[in-house]
């Protein structure tokens, strides 16, 4: 690797933070926001807030638009301050600081090397990478949910595979009585709460939209793959899979697929969308234009994860298997940063910690093909291939071909769906 390393006293602790889950994800509650943290944050008192005394007519737009551009260009102002000194204070010891994985630092890639992997490793097929999407359609009688998951590279090849579960509250049976089954689906949907609404004690609902695709795109990229880098979204050991999503027997399935990832497979690089890691973002964003940065393992991560779930007995040999897998995996994954143009934010990925850098490049060597996105392009291919192929548009009107062929082309659709 011929990137050169940059040399840029002590990193603070939350700055090796690698969670893309927020504290709700991690089974944590908020504290209460107190009066002066508001104050601080907003540079006014709720109580002004909430007084409509302080509020502008709508039809005041100068004003709102003038205090729009000195707020922006003053938080952007003080952004670039605190930029700098990351670059002067941080960055010299991300690679010194006790625990830092082998690979860490800030590090410059010249551009002849991003040419380099476009023409020997991206446009000749040795990256492919993997997205899903997932439709759900709510009804009374049954509620429908879609996965697809596709893989694509630039040599034009791609796969795809869908999954449809149908699930209903209750189905027929010859030995039930029916005023017995009648009360037992009355209380079913009663726990449920409203068709087309969230309801966080929803668990199926929630573990066929988040833990199957994610445990999906997972297992296409190791077993439905045969390119020599594998690119996914999001992290290579996301919260659905590391907790089963309530589910034990995805969760032995998940601790399998992962540890062949990473331990076997280890040439993978993820990105994802966004993180709520705002003090690696803020390391990011001070890196240069083709410059990236190691940070850290994402054995914090997981280990947060690990403490906080898995009570009851049904988990009692899982939370074992839990444990040796985060001991196992945790130090084997590291999180960085990198940024591609002057225009686009910074990107975070997840690799092996043998291959960290050939991995910062591939990502950065995609990347920089979207200038202002700075954002992995065949990623984005993955992604638009799926909702072609799998979106909610075609799957919602094959759905509503099937209640019409039913007889009942309008009575189980919620107003929203008939609205004109």
């Amino acid at each position: 690797m011929d990137a050169d390393g940059s040399d840029v006293g002590t990193l603070p602790a939350a700055a090796v933070a690698t969670s893309d889950s927020g504290p709700e994800a991690l089974g944590q509650e908020s504290p209460p926001l107190s009066t002066a943290e508001y104050e601080a944050a907003h540079g006014e008192t709720l109580s002004k807030t909430l007084d409509l005394s302080t509020w502008r007519p709508g039809s005041d737009l100068a004003e709102t638009y003038a205090r729009l551009e000195r707020e922006v260009a003053d938080a952007v102002r003080q952004e670039a301050r605190y930029q700098q000194k990351i670059r002067e204070k941080i960055f010299p010891v991300l690679q010194s600081r006790p625990g830092a994985p082998p690979c860490a630092g800030v590090f410059r890639v010249p551009l002849h090397r991003l040419e380099e992997v476009h023409r020997k490793v991206l446009f000749n097929g040795a990256v492919e990478a993997c997205d899903g999407t997932v439709a759900s359609h709510d009804t009374l009688p049954v509620t429908i949910t879609q996965i697809g998951v596709c893989l694509v590279s630039y040599r034009g090849n791609q796969g795809s595979w869908v999954q449809r579960l149908y699930r209903r509250d209750i189905r027929t049976s010859s030995t039930q009585d029916l005023v017995d089954e009648t009360m037992e689906l009355l209380e079913r949907r009663r726990k449920r709460g409203g068709t087309e609404q969230k309801a966080p004690h929803d668990r199926l609902a929630e573990l066929a939209r988040r833990g199957i695709m994610a445990y999906a795109e997972r297992a296409v990229l190791l077993d439905r793959s045969d390119s020599v880098w594998r690119m996914g979204h999001g992290n290579p050991t996301p919260y659905e899979l590391v907790t089963g999503s309530g589910m034990p027997e995805l969760l032995r399935a998940s601790l399998d697929l992962m540890r062949r990832l990473i331990l076997e497979f280890q040439k993978f690089i993820y990105v994802p969308s966004s993180t709520t890691a705002r003090e690696l973002l803020t390391i990011g964003n001070a890196l240069q234009p083709l410059q990236y940065s190691i940070v850290d393992t994402n054995e914090s991560f997981l280990d947060r994860i690990a403490q906080g779930h898995y009570r009851g007995e049904a988990w009692g040999e899982l939370k074992k298997a839990v444990d040796a897998f985060v001991e196992e995996c945790g130090p084997k994954i590291v999180a960085g940063m990198y940024r591609t143009s002057k225009m686009a934010p910074a990107q975070m990925f997840y690799a092996h910690v043998d291959h960290a850098h050939e991995a910062a490049l591939i990502a950065m060597a995609d990347s920089v093909l979207q200038e202002h996105r700075g954002f992995p392009m065949l990623i984005d291919l993955a992604d638009g291939v799926c909702r072609a192929s799998f979106g909610a548009d075609t799957f919602t009107a094959s759905t509503q071909i099937a209640y019409a062929h039913a007889g009942e082309p309008f009575r189980y659709f919620s107003e929203r769906k008939t609205r004109g």
